[in-house]
Order: C-alpha cells, then structure tokens, then sequence
C-alpha cells in the first residue's frame, strides 16, 4: 500500500487480469520457497513511525502535504489522513549495538521533522489515538491526496455495497458512530516493528510473534481515548478492525474471514499458507495495473498490503534483488517516547527469538484461541489482564513479565549477542513501566482524572512530556 497508483475506478477486465498475475506470483512463491531461494541467513530489523501534526492548541492539523514538501525526505511519507505522517529508520542486522543506531537514528530523524512542523506552524506528536481528535474530523476532506487511498475507500464501501461502517466499543464508556468512508482508520497510529526471519522455520517466528501479541500490546498501550471516550487500554484495537470492516470470501462484512485480523490459527507449515489464503479467501481491492516483472512480485505484495493482520508476514528483496520474508508485528501504540519504543522494541524482538527458537514450539502448549482471547484481554485491560498461559494457568501481563519474561527477553537478546549495555538499559525501562504501572494509557487516564476531562490540556502536557525524553514511567502529571 505504500506505492502511488493511477487509477481509482476498474472494470471487470482489471479485476480478471489482476487476479491472473497475482495467482502467477503467488505460484512464484511457492517455488522460491520450495527451493528455498530465500534469504533465511540474516536477522535484519527495522520499524515504522507513524505521527500526528497538530496545531498550536494540540488540535489535527491536516497538513501533511506541506510536511512532506518541506521535509523533502525520502524516509518521510503520508498517511491515510492529511494530519498523519510515517517516519522510517535504515533496517540493520540485529546484532551488537543496533539497538541504539536505530534509536539515534529515529531521535534524529524526529528532531529533522519537528523542525519542519515548526515552520508550518504545527507540532509532531507520536500517540497511539490522538485525545483531541473529533468524530467530525474523520472526514473525506481530512483524506490525503493520494490516488490509492480515494481508490481504497471507493474499493471498501463498494465491497460493503454501501453500508455505514458502524464503530462501537464498550469499555470504561460506551462509544458508537456510523462512517460512510474509511476514514476511522486514520484516528489510529502505531509503531510498527519489522523482523527479518528464516523462510525455513517462518512459522516458529511468525507464531511466536502471534502469541506474544497480548504482551507487547498491554506493556504498550497508549490509546484509552477515543471522541472523548475513555474505552479500552489500547483502543486503536477494536478502532482499526471495525473502521475497515469488509470479509473476505463472498465480501461477507461480517464473517470467520476479516481483513483486519488476529487470524485463526496459527501457520503450520510453510509461511506459503498466509499467501495462498490471500488468493483464496481475499478479493482483490485495488485491481491496479502495475509495472515490473513478475519476479520483484507486485500484485502479490499490494494484494498483502490490503490485508491488515495483526501480525503480517512480508515478501521484501534486499538491494541485489534476494528475496526474504519478514513479519510485520502491528499490535503496539506509538509513543510515548522513543526511548519507550525502543524498549518496547528490545522487549519484541528478545521474546520472539527466545519463543522461536525452544526445542518445543510454544504453539504446541498455547492453543490459538487462547493467544486470540489473551490478545483482546491485553488490549482492553493492559497490565491488569489475567491471560491463559503454559498449563492452563491464569495469570496477570504485568505478573508474568516481572517473573518471567523479562528474563525470557534478555535470553533472546544475548542469542542475538545484542550489546549487554544495551540490553540493561532498554530491558530496564519495560521492568521500571511494568513495577510502577504507569504506560501511556495509565498517565493519560491519571491526568484526566486529577484535572478532568480537558484533552487538549492533557495533550499538551503530554507532548511536553514527550518533547524532555523521558521514559513515561517517570512521568509526574
């Protein structure tokens, strides 16, 4: 979904043909795989920053397109809404000290682009859910002016055959509004952490970052408002599955198949399975007419970006051209500040390699459904959610990360030889968040409670908050 197209409206012709080039480089893969033609030597990594631009009271600013001519950068690039931007960081090897490049380089590139919002009288805010943002902002004016997102809201409400998108959440309070666009999608913003994994044993990472799902997005969470609401620990959740609400087989809205999803089951031989499900059980959206040989695989990775798991398996190709698969891990907030993102970085990527690589596979002893339901319990609840884990036993995140996973995550860090140092600090700063209790989620609902119910006060003390750098656990109101 990250290249521009030039068409919005298709005709039957465009769908047949489309739905040929994609069976051809799904069969494409199939064969790599089979002759294990990817790259599975290296653990590359890297993330997406997605941001807010607001104005001077910390309401959106729909400026995007100004950012972007400004900033002239290539690791910069718009959203879904005219108030949202992405930041992206240069993937290194996992591997010594590439935790801390990644953080200076993100640090630098934020302080570039909060010089460039400056100069177009806006601020940069990185927020899972933005507190000041109104329903009557979620609007097609608010879009960015780019053909693939008209082109994908035509395609969805189309698919739903013109039926609202009906968003209700039930949490602390009670939210419900009807939308006639996709433009709900744009109130939630997160920091997206990519992995480099072995095409060989693609399952064991893929599974392994399933079943962590519950724990990075309680230990995260940075999003309990919405229009004033205060709903779920991490809101963006239930917001983005109901805010591009289309099924698959049959364009069932409602269905076993979402293109929003959690999935249901685990993969359980070949990464190939994700990939022959998006042909099988996805109609193609954005029957586009793309440019490229069959081999760099085009349709094939459109197709995926259509398709919004929450943990999403990626073909990518290195600079020479090889092939790899990566998992794109979705659950976590962004913010509260980037040293919070890159312990919650650290955290990830630590517990995926120590889960991924146990004599037994821990999908073996933590049925999908249990991580499906421990999922939805960490979004809503946070660090207070009791989960199902190893034995049937029912235990609290918060819990279960201070007696065992912190250590889990150091284990899995050293396999990497990542830096001690390193490992110390960002380690240090999920213990001190889980100890104090105090996530993004937690420090907004406490600010709201002592002062009441003025986001964009709270707002603003947060991006003070944000601007001195501090990890949030050390936040005063």
């Amino acid at each position: 979904m990250g290249e521009e197209i030039t068409a919005r409206s298709f005709d039957q012709a465009a769908y047949s043909q489309f739905n040929s080039n994609l069976s051809a480089e799904t069969s494409l893969l199939n064969e790599w795989l089979l002759s294990e033609r990817l790259d599975d030597k290296r653990a590359f990594g890297g993330f997406e920053q997605e941001a807010w631009l607001v104005d001077k009271v910390f309401y959106p600013a729909p400026l995007n397109e100004k950012f972007i001519a400004t900033a002239k950068s290539e690791l910069v690039s718009a959203e879904l809404a005219k108030f949202n931007i992405e930041l992206n960081v240069t993937p290194l090897e996992l591997h010594g000290d590439c935790l801390r490049c990644f953080h200076r380089e993100l640090e630098k590139n934020w302080q570039d682009c909060g010089r460039v919002a400056n100069k177009i009288d806006s601020q940069l805010v990185m927020i899972g859910i933005l507190p000041t943002i109104r329903d009557e902002d979620l609007t097609l004016q608010n879009m960015s002016s780019l053909n693939r997102y008209k082109a994908l809201n035509e395609q969805v409400m189309l698919a739903r055959k013109g039926m609202p998108m009906k968003l209700e959440i039930s949490g602390h309070e009670h939210l419900e509004s009807y939308h006639y666009d996709v433009m709900l999608e744009s109130a939630a913003t997160s920091f997206q952490i990519h992995r480099q994994i072995p095409a060989d044993i693609a399952p064991r990472y893929i599974n392994s970052a399933i079943i962590l799902s519950a724990l990075t997005v309680a230990v995260g969470a940075n999003s309990p408002f919405l229009f004033g609401r205060q709903l779920w620990e991490e809101t963006r959740i239930p917001l983005f599955e109901q805010a591009v609400e289309v099924g698959g087989l049959g364009s069932a809205v409602r269905g076993p198949i979402r293109r929003v999803t959690f999935g249901n089951g685990y993969i359980r031989s070949n990464v190939f399975e994700c990939f022959q499900e998006n042909l099988e059980h996805y109609p193609v959206l954005l029957p586009v007419e793309l440019e490229g040989p069959e081999a760099t695989l085009p349709h094939l990775r459109l197709h995926n970006g259509t398709i919004w798991r929450w943990n999403r398996p990626l073909i990518g190709f290195d600079p020479a051209g090889v092939p790899h698969v990566r998992i794109e891990h979705r659950v976590i907030s962004a913010g509260p500040t980037i040293v919070d993102e890159m312990a919650n970085t650290a955290f990830f990527y630590g517990l995926q390699e120590w889960m991924a690589t146990l004599d037994e596979p821990m999908e073996h002893k933590i049925e999908h459904a249990m991580a499906k339901a421990n999922f939805y319990e960490g979004a809503r609840l946070g660090l207070d959610a009791q989960i199902s884990w190893v034995g049937d036993n029912k235990i609290q995140i918060g819990k279960i990360i201070l007696e065992e996973l912190l250590d889990k995550a150091r284990a899995g860090l050293n396999q990497l030889e990542i830096d001690k140092s390193d490992i110390d600090d960002y380690l240090g700063i999920i213990e001190a968040r889980v100890r104090t209790r105090q996530t993004g989620a937690y420090w907004q609902k406490a600010f709201i409670k002592e002062y009441g119910p003025d986001m964009s006060s709270m707002l603003e003390a947060y991006y003070n908050n944000q601007q001195r750098g501090n990890p949030v656990h050390e936040w005063n109101c």
